[in-house]
Formats: structure tokens, sequence, C-alpha cells
């Protein structure tokens, strides 16, 4: 083995260049002298079980096998395979030499010896084929120790074995004949396949077609489901390996053994409501695979869509959605992951498929006579749960149900029906009876206190979803008036007014010591969220919100104030943004000219615009942006995924000056990109209103004329007076004008460079993003170009090979032609000439030389029978000296042989 000479030099440069002064080193290499040269087979086996147990303790003796053990324990695998304990021994050693030595005592840059020994022993593709060899010996322990040699070799060095194992002709195949041996082989094999399965695309196709889900199916079922042990979880990991972005594999399980395997792992028993940690894991992954079936693959094209809506289909015909509701929503004895995963799963179970959203809709929970529509109950979820993530799970659910359903959207607004004061704080069991939309305003009036206001940010996260997109929801939210908490206080209040009421709330709130609560710095961005979407194309909701003069105050001070949060502010400006963009009034003192005005006077324009970016560049956004694809559950994962704890109020930021970690997942991706399109428009609205406001004065062309009675004097007096106010306003425009300039200097371009400040940055922006579009196509059309070139030269190249090959045939035709007319040139002559041959002559010649052969062989024949005969007579007189009788011996020998002689001779004939 080359490898070996230049592992030696690492060698060398640990113990030194000098063998000897290592008695690790000069112990393996003597120990491996005895296995390659020793006489005795016990001396051997037992040099084998000294180096099993040094190498497994020793780093230094692991690098000293390393560089000379290999080829003498491969040729013993290879050579002595009926020495069935030397065998054994010798892969015990290999598993020993690969498996990493805690090295915490040693120097932080020690080399690692077992991972050295992995590179060098799977550099050897002959010796990966005969590993697998290997599997189908009949000894148990030859059987696991290398299953255990191939799982270290794949740990150390994926990407070589798989492609080793791929090259072997049924190498796959008898990886997965483990499955079916004994337990503990098969706990093995399923360790080895779930590693090769991660990522090699080309295995999982083999694996599958091997019968993989069949074989994973009936371990599961064996080993009890969801209340198996490690096992099931093993085989659920594997199962999403292979159906992991593989459309294909997931065409087949539902069109072989279809879905309801799967399902039944979810299915609770009655007498197993208790939940362990492993059968939390082995629901999660459970979930994890409902969820890879209904996300699909991540690709655009139809075809790939069509088989993730027909997954969704198949899977809530198989009620999947019942065993989902029951872990997430009425089990609350359940683990808050499992319940979390199971919302989530009910939600991309019904996001774009209206038939699914129609069924969860019609489902009802409980038990008479306190049931209940489902969408009600996993409402309370999100208004009563302690736990941050269930309810950012719950939320979720609303979120898909109402994405493009504006019927759904609809039937929900309907029930938005405010109670009376004396239902309001009801009971909490007497909520049951209560509509969706009277269980939702519940929750968005109660009391002001801390907990309160909480609960209220949920429910507004809700209505948000409600009201999205749909300009009729907006419009019934709108005409929503709340009595007030004491009717002594006033009349009826307006839903939304009650919502900034509590934004101020929310920001005013301080605990004894002065600090701000923590739980305000989400209910904050949710009701700002809701304001946002509330809003958005919509001018009598804009009218709505200026109605009342006091919150455009609140809106000023909040982008400015120094003890918000990044996020919070941008929302705030956006929000102040769109009472610009979609405001219509033409009222005094409401229209989008005055907000504008006061903007400039308050914050100045700069720096307003300024809020957009510093919240696109905050963590939040860019967490949100940035968003990783989820992980697969793995045994190193399962156990953190299986025990969820909300954020202790410790950890989160102090003093409202770091957005709140979930923030996040409430501002999801599309909301996200929905912020930024609407700051687009906003810039650009507040430029053109900014550049060009409206005239202040309606010049009355009559006012410039005399009015019949009015003395010169006093006409004279008008005009001067309209002068002066007209010269009032031109001097207020000019300074407007000059605050802009100011303005679009400190943001950087001066006026010969940039002439419609924010605009044109705008369209900078825009040209930049095209520009980048632009330089992509050309980058992939250079591709495209290179594939085709590629494509069209093998093409050339297999033309002329073809070419080649036509003409060696056409050359070997002509010449078989040529045979062919001189053979029968030969023939015709010696048919003309026919007379001169004796045929009969021939015959007789051939019928001599047939004779002599056959008297050779007889002469042989009877110099064996002579031999035989002699052998026959000596055996006899032996016999005689021994005192047996040899005719009585013989007796009956020639009569079963004449006896046999018919039938053999009818045989023969």
């Amino acid at each position: 083995m080359d490898l070996v000479s230049g592992y030696k030099g690492v060698v060398g440069l640990v113990f030194g260049n000098d063998s000897s002064a290592s008695s690790e080193d000069s112990y393996v290499e003597r120990l491996l002298d005895r296995i390659s040269n020793g006489v005795l087979a016990e001396d051997r086996r037992n040099a084998i079980a000294e180096l099993q147990s040094v190498v497994a303790e020793s780093r230094a003796a692991q690098l000293a096998f390393g560089a000379m053990g290999f080829p003498v324990l491969m040729s013993v695998l290879k050579e002595e395979r009926d020495d069935v304990e030397m065998v054994r021994g010798a892969l015990e050693t290999l598993v020993s030499a690969l498996t990493p030595i805690d090295h915490a005592k040693g120097p932080a840059n020690e080399i690692q010896a077992a991972l050295m020994n992995a590179d060098l022993l799977s550099r050897e593709a002959e010796s990966i084929s005969l590993l697998l060899g290997l599997l189908s010996e009949d000894d148990f322990y030859v059987r696991y120790y290398t299953l255990q040699l191939l799982t270290a070799l794949l740990t150390n060095s994926q990407n070589r074995l798989q492609e080793a194992i791929l090259a072997i002709p049924r190498g796959i195949t008898r990886l997965m004949d483990m499955l079916m041996d004994r337990e503990v082989i098969r706990n093995e094999a399923l360790l080895l396949l779930t590693h090769l399965t991660r990522e090699a695309e080309e295995i999982k196709k083999i694996v599958v077609f091997e019968g993989a889900f069949e074989k994973i199916f009936s371990i599961i079922r064996e080993e009890g489901g969801s209340d198996g042990g490690v096992v099931v979880q093993d085989c659920l990991e594997l199962l999403n390996n292979l159906l992991c972005n593989s459309a294909s594999n997931q065409i087949l399980l539902r069109e072989t053994i279809g879905f309801d395997p799967l399902v039944s792992i979810l299915k609770l028993r009655a007498s197993t409501y208790s939940f362990t940690q492993q059968k939390t894991i082995n629901l999660l992954s459970a979930l994890e695979t409902i969820t890879l079936l209904i996300l699909g693959v991540p690709d655009t094209e139809i075809a790939k869509d069509s088989d993730k809506m027909t997954n969704k289909t198949v899977l809530v015909q198989k009620n999947v959605i019942d065993h989902l509701l029951m872990l997430g929503v009425e089990s609350q004895w359940a683990p808050v992951s499992v319940r979390c995963a199971a919302l989530r799963c009910i939600g991309d179970l019904i996001a774009g498929h209206a038939k699914n959203r129609d069924a969860l809709a019609s489902k009802v929970l409980g038990e008479e006579p306190q049931l209940e529509p489902s969408l009600n109950s996993i409402l309370r979820i999100i208004l009563r749960t302690s736990s941050m993530q269930e309810f950012i799970a719950a939320d979720y659910v609303f979120k898909c149900f109402t994405e493009g359903n504006a019927d759904g959207q609809t039937m929900l607004a309907s029930t938005l029906i405010p109670q009376p004061n004396s239902m309001t704080h009801a009971p909490p069991e007497e909520d049951v009876h209560m509509s969706f939309g009277s269980m939702l305003l519940q929750g968005l009036t109660l009391s002001e206190s801390e907990g309160d206001l909480e609960t209220c940010s949920r429910a507004a996260s809700v209505l948000s979803h409600v009201l999205k997109d749909n300009i009729q929801c907006k419009e019934r939210a709108i005409r929503i008036e709340l009595e007030a908490p004491t009717p002594s206080l006033g009349g009826a209040e307006p839903l939304m007014h009650r919502m900034v009421k509590y934004l101020a709330l929310a920001s005013s709130m301080k605990t004894k010591d002065g600090k701000s609560i923590s739980g305000n710095l989400i209910v904050q961005p949710i009701i700002l969220k809701l304001l946002v979407i509330w809003l958005s194309k919509c001018p009598n909701a804009v009218q709505c919100f200026l109605d009342s003069r006091p919150h455009l105050t609140y809106l000023l001070e909040l982008i400015s104030s120094p003890s918000a949060t990044v996020c919070i502010r941008g929302l705030a400006a956006l929000l102040l943004g769109e009472c610009v963009l979609y405001n219509k009034s033409a009222e005094n003192g409401k229209d989008s000219f005055t907000i504008v005005d006061s903007i400039s006077q308050k914050i100045g324009i700069t720096a307003f615009l300024m809020k957009f970016d510093e919240m696109q560049k905050s963590s939040i956004f860019t967490s949100v942006k940035s968003a990783q694809p989820r992980k697969p559950l793995t045994r190193s994962t399962a156990a953190s995924m299986a025990e969820i704890e909300d954020v202790e109020e410790s950890e989160l930021p102090d003093q409202k000056k770091e957005d709140h970690p979930f923030l996040s997942l409430i501002l999801d991706a599309q909301f996200v990109n929905f912020l930024r399109g609407l700051e687009d428009e906003i810039r650009e609205s507040i430029v053109e209103v900014y550049s060009h406001p409206k005239s202040q004065v309606a010049v009355v062309p009559a006012e410039l004329e005399q009015k019949s009675g009015e003395a010169d004097r006093e006409y004279i007096e008008r005009l001067k007076l309209f002068v002066e106010k007209q010269c009032f306003e031109i001097q207020g425009l000019l300074g407007r004008n000059a605050t802009l300039a100011e303005e679009l200097a400190k943001s950087g371009g001066g006026s010969e460079q940039r002439t419609s400040g924010v605009s044109d940055r705008v369209q900078v922006d825009a040209l930049r993003r095209d520009l980048q579009e632009a330089s992509q196509r050309l980058e992939f059309l250079k591709a495209e170009k290179a594939k085709l070139e590629s494509e069209a030269s093998k093409y050339r190249n297999i033309a002329e090979k073809t070419e080649s090959d036509l003409r060696s045939l056409s050359d070997a035709y002509n010449s078989l032609e040529q045979a062919n007319f001189n053979l029968e040139k030969e023939v015709k002559a010696l048919r003309s000439g026919g007379s001169g041959l004796d045929l009969e002559a021939l015959k007789a010649e051939a019928r001599e030389e047939a004779q002599k052969e056959s008297e050779a062989e007889l002469n042989d024949l009877l110099v064996c029978l002579g031999q035989e005969q002699s052998k026959v007579e000596r055996l006899s007189a032996r016999l005689l000296e021994l005192g047996e009788d040899v005719d009585k011996l013989l007796e009956g020998i020639g009569e079963e042989d004449d006896a046999a002689l018919p039938e053999d001779e009818d045989e023969e004939e």
C-alpha cells in the first residue's frame, strides 16, 4: 500500500524518526509480526487479542497501527475466513483503531489517530468490498463488528464510503438484508443506513427500490409504534432521509403502502397518555415526516406542486387532522414541543388547500354538552397558553387558514359582535358557548394590567390575519364600537381607538424599579402590525385613525422615542406613512399635507425615512430574511427539540434596548416583504407631497374685484392684506424648499447629483436590482451556452466514432464477400472435377482409422483390467492370511451385477 509509507511519515513526526523511541510503536510492531508470521494458530489469536486491547486504550498505538497494521489484518480477513476467531479479532481491532479515544487530557492540537486511520482504510475500495462480503458470513459477531466498522468509516469518511458502496455490485442490497437479521444486527444496520441516506440521492433510490418502506414500518410495528424505544426513532429518521427532497420517493410511498402506517403512529392509545422523553421524540419524528410530505420538494415546477397538494388531500382523507387536533389541541397533558409541532402541521396542511380548510373549520372538539368548533379551541389556546411557542404555533394555524381565503375571513369577521360588559369578564368555562368573534373581542378588550395586555396583543395578531388584504372585513371592524369599562367615563369607543390606547399603555407601563415590562417588547410590535395591516389600502381606516387628534401626536413621539426599539420605531413610521399614502381626506388637520408638515417639523423628513433603513438592518429583520432551512431531527438534536422551554425573563433584553427574541417568528418573511414594498410607496408619496404642497389659499376671482358700495380706500386695504398673505405663504414655501435641500444634502447627495432626493434613491435601487437580475440572467445564458457546446462536442465525437465503425464494418463485409466468392469458385471447381475423386476410398480410409483407435482403447482397458485383477488377488491372499473367508465375502456380488445388467442395457438402449 503506497499510503502506508506516507502514513509512516506522519507517525515519524509524532514519535520521532527513530522507531525504537516509542515503546508502543515497537510493541505494536512485534504483535503484528506474531500475527503475520506466527506458526501456532493459538499464538496468533492471542497476539490479535493483545493488539486489540492496546489499540483500544492508546492513541500512540492507534497511530502505530495505522502505519503498518492494515495490510496485516486485511490479509487475515481475506485469506483466513475459516478461522472465525481470527476474523472476529481482526474486525474488533479495526473497530478500535477507528474509534476516537477521549483526548480531553491531551494537547488541543493533538493528531486524531482515529480520523487518520479511517481516512487510510476508506481510500482502499477493495477493503470496502471485502467488508461488505463479510456481511454474508454465518457468525453473528463477524456481521456485528463489520457493521460497526462500516459505521465508524461512514462517520469519518462519508463521501468516500458512499462512492465505494455504490461502486460495489449489490453493496446496498447486502446492507438492506441486515434489516431482517437479529435485533442487534438490525439496529446497527439502521444506524448505518441512516448515515448513508442523509445526502446521497442515488443511495436513497436504491434503498427504496430494495423495499425500505415496508421494512421500516414493519420494524416500527414490532417495536410498538410511538411507544417504542430508540429503534423507532432511528426508523423514522431513516424514513425522513428517504423522503426529504425526493418527490419520486414520496410518490412511491403514497402509491405503494400508502400513508396509513404513518398516520397510525400518531394515534394515542387510551392507556398510554403518559409521555416519556422517548415517546415525545418518536412523535416529533413522525410529525416531521408529515411535514415533509405536506411541504413536498422545494421546487417551482407545477408537477411538484401538484404532488404536494395530492399529499395534503390524501393525508386529510386518512383523518390525519383528527390525530393532529388530538395531539395539538385536546391533549393538553402532551409536551409543549409535541403540541407546537402538531399545530404547525395543521397550518401547513390547510395552507393553500380549500377543501382542507373547510375540513378543519367543520371539526368539532370536546364532549357533550361542551362541544365547540376547532377554530374556537385553537383561539382559546392563543389567549390562555403560558408558552410563547404554543401561541406562535396556534397563530400560524390562523395565518394559513386566512391566507387567500376571503370567504373564511368574512365568515370569521361576521362573528365580531361585542358582548355586554356583564359578559366581558364571565368565568372561563362560559366562553365555550361564545362565538369565535365574541371570544376574540373579549381577548382584545380585557383590563389594562400587564398580563391582559399580552393577551390583547395575541388577539390582535389573530385579528390581523382576519383583516389582511380584505377591505370588507376592515370596513366591518371599523364599525365595531366598544362600551366604556365604566359608563360614566363616556360613550362607545371604536375598536381601533382601543387598540391605539393599549399601544400607548404598553409603552408607559413600568415595573416598581422603573424598568420597562419585558412582555411589552412583544405587545407593541404585534399591535403595530395589526394597525399597519388594517390601514393598508383602506382610506376609511386611515380616516378612523386620524379622527382622534392625539393619535398623530403619539405616533410622532413614538417614532422619535429613544427608549423604543428599532423595530417599534420602524413600524410606527410605516403606520404614519400609511396615513399619508392612503389619505383621501380634504379636511384641514387630517389631510396628507398636514401630516407631512408635522413630520417635517417634529422629526425631519430625512430622519423619518431613515427609520425604515434602521428597521430593515435590525437583527429581527435580517434573521427573517436569512432564515435557514429546518434541520432534520437526529439523535444529537432530538433531546433538545423534545424539551422546549420559554425564554426566561432574566434573559430578555433590558429596558427595551433590543427586540423580543420571538419577534422574528411573528414578523415572518411574507410580512417583511410586504413592508418592503410598502416602504417604497411611502417614500415616493411623502416626497411627492412635500415637494408639491397644495395651495393654502383658494383664490377667488371675485375677491380681486371691487365690491359694490366699497370705498376705494377699503378696496386698496383689502388688496394689500391679500398680497401680504400671499407673500407670507411664499416665504413659507421658500423655507420649506430650503429645509428640503438641507436635509437632502445631509443624506449624502447634492442638488447636482440627486435632483429629486429620496425618489432618485428609489429609482437607483430599482435600477441596481434590474442590473443584478440582468447579470444573473447573463451568467445563466453563459452557462447554458457552455453546456450546449459541451453536448455538441460530445455528439460530434459520437458521430465520428459511429462513422469510423461503419467504415470498419464495410471493409469487413467486403472481405467476407471476397472470401465467399473464392469459396464458391473452389466449390464449382470441385464439382466440375468430381469424377476424379474416389469417395469410396475415402470412406474406407476413415473406417480403418476408427477401427485402429477402438483397438487401442480396448488394449488400454485390458491392461487396466489386468492391473485390477492382480490387486484383487493380492487382497484375497491378505484376507486369507487374516482368516477371512473370501468366497463368502464375494458371494452374491456377481448376482447383483447380473441383475443390474438388463436395466443398464435398457438405459443404454
